[in-house]
């Protein structure tokens, strides 16, 4: 396969690697870069494909292991070595004490978000996220289930509104 032939290959199947990127990153431009650095490795090891398997199985496997590569070197970066004669493995993650006082605001204005939810949207929403599906929720509340989707679509769009101050936040 020449590289003009592998390059238009690559480009066919490249958008369906994205959700997996946002997947193991959460964060849309390390996403893109674990994209790019994907692309890069698979086209400058172009040789080592065998013609004929499945390139998009081939590129996951890539992107895979670029992920943990780069997980593993960004740990090992952070953890300081004491040299002493205990030879402590230290994790750095800044200097900074969490006394999880933010996750429980977190929380109660989560719970008070849900709690002002009219009862017609709650009710859906949070069988939802019991674990219920969408036709079991529509069973046990007697209404069509595309109405079952609609109410958990405004909730939760009535959620984020109420909770945007929380977007953005790390």
């Amino acid at each position: 396969m020449t590289a003009l032939e592998f390059t238009f290959h690559l480009g066919k199947v490249s958008k369906s690697l994205k959700p997996f990127a946002m997947k193991l990153t959460r964060d849309y431009e390390e996403a893109n870069d674990l994209l790019q650095d994907t692309l890069l490795k698979a086209f400058t090891n172009r040789d080592k494909y065998t013609e004929g398997t499945n390139l998009k199985a081939w590129l996951y496997t890539i992107m895979k292991n670029t992920f943990i590569t780069n997980y593993q070197r960004m740990v090992r970066k952070n953890t300081f070595i004491d040299t002493s004669e205990n030879l402590h493995f230290i994790n750095s993650m800044e200097n900074s004490t969490d006394n999880q006082a933010l996750s429980t605001f977190a929380m109660n204005d989560i719970n008070q978000a849900v709690g002002s939810l009219d009862e017609a949207y709650k009710t859906p929403f949070m069988m939802y996220f019991r674990g219920f599906k969408y036709h079991e929720i529509a069973e046990k509340l007697d209404i069509p289930i595309g109405t079952v989707k609609n109410r958990i679509h405004i909730a939760r769009k009535e959620l984020k509104d109420r909770l945007y101050m929380y977007a953005h936040s790390n």
